[in-house]
């Protein structure tokens, strides 16, 4: 059950800061603003504040998760742990199709953006091979590779945040109030509605055995995903001063639409160039969640990493050309973000209090 892989397979803890972002960062960020505002209102920001903390109380559950175990563990062995080799790979199988659904859900939504902003006559098949065996290549790379590019990615596209400064200019900070107009129950659920962003946290329980000194990975991990909470908040914050209500309910992508008041001398159409750059923050959200469907499943089965990746990316091509039109990909966003919820608002903390239950009887026991 013991989760040992070779040394020079091993990243350093400080690296898992860009992990998290990295994960949950992706092509969410460029529309979410107008889904949360419908419940929230001008209030949304604190959703996404609220849903921030939580998301770091659950990231401590995980941690808690990997930790109690005699051995090093990640979330096959803590199911195969928990309920017996039969029933906890039901539940490794379930967590594989979740992580096939992420990517699906990223790299559909990202080539919706482009058909629709810039090339809407555009070959997708085509489009979702060229993705597919960019991510072939860095996944088949390995675990670090995969980190690298990460790192690379956040470094990339963050210049693209400091286009918030560009809105700013126009902006009705008067739009902010009244604060607190809206009921706890309307923040909850805008809260609920911000659960498709921030996933991609609870990875963790995938690559933990990957990270040397593991110990000292948590806080960089609580790190990260602050640093995400903060990126959504300065871009909920902008868009809620720059929109009026009523218009913000009614804009698909809020912040690439912002992105057309960037006014340069030498580019007449920016979005083109954020929706290009923007690539470098998907890929690399697409490349772990297929990692850690192939890890998991090879895992699970027995398999070669490689030959359950080469099964994993046809079945993600075979899907996202079944998703093609907007009715479907919004329908398959909202049934996704549905599972997402319940498996880190619900399973998570069930799993927690349940190893915590098994390790205190075996206590007993012993």
């Amino acid at each position: 059950m013991e989760v040992k892989p070779n040394e020079t397979k091993l990243i350093s803890p400080f690296f898992v800061f860009f992990l998290m972002p990295g994960m949950q960062i992706g092509v969410g960020i460029l529309g979410f603003e107008r889904i949360i505002a419908k419940e929230a209102g001008q209030d949304a920001w604190i959703s996404v504040l609220l849903s921030g903390l939580i998301i770091n109380v659950l990231l401590w559950m995980c941690f808690k998760l990997l930790g109690r175990g005699p051995q090093t563990l990640d979330l096959v062995a803590i199911h195969k742990d928990l309920f017996g080799k039969w029933v906890g790979n039901v539940f490794n199988m379930l967590f594989i199709l979740y992580f096939i659904m992420i990517s699906i859900i990223l790299i559909r939504t990202y080539l919706e953006v482009i058909q629709v902003w810039m090339f809407p006559g555009v070959n997708v098949l085509m489009l979702i091979t060229i993705i597919l065996i960019l991510v072939y290549s860095f996944v088949e790379g390995g675990f670090r590779v995969i980190t690298g590019f990460c790192i690379i990615g956040l470094i990339i596209g963050s210049p693209l945040f400091l286009l918030n400064y560009f809105p700013l200019q126009y902006a009705h900070f008067e739009n902010l109030g009244p604060f607190l107009d809206h009921s706890l129950l309307e923040i909850m659920k805008a809260c609920k509605k911000m659960t498709l962003n921030y996933l991609g946290f609870e990875l963790v329980l995938i690559y933990y055995p990957f990270i040397k000194n593991r110990e000292k990975s948590q806080k960089w991990a609580h790190l990260g995903a602050l640093f995400t909470m903060v990126i959504y908040l300065v871009s909920i914050l902008v868009s809620l001063a720059y929109y009026h209500q009523d218009q913000l309910k009614d804009v698909i992508w809020a912040t690439l639409t912002l992105w057309k008041i960037v006014d340069l001398p030498f580019i007449e159409r920016f979005e083109y160039i954020g929706i290009s750059v923007w690539l470098f923050m998907v890929l690399p959200n697409v490349c772990i969640g297929v990692w850690a469907a192939s890890r998991t499943a090879k895992r699970v089965f027995g398999f070669r990493q490689k030959k359950m990746l080469v099964l994993i990316l046809i079945i993600i091509l075979v899907s996202c050309i079944f998703l093609d039109n907007r009715y479907r990909i919004d329908k398959f966003n909202t049934i996704s973000s549905q599972i997402g919820f319940f498996i880190v608002y619900l399973y998570l903390p069930l799993l927690f209090i349940w190893q915590s239950i098994v390790y205190k009887v075996r206590g007993h026991k012993s």
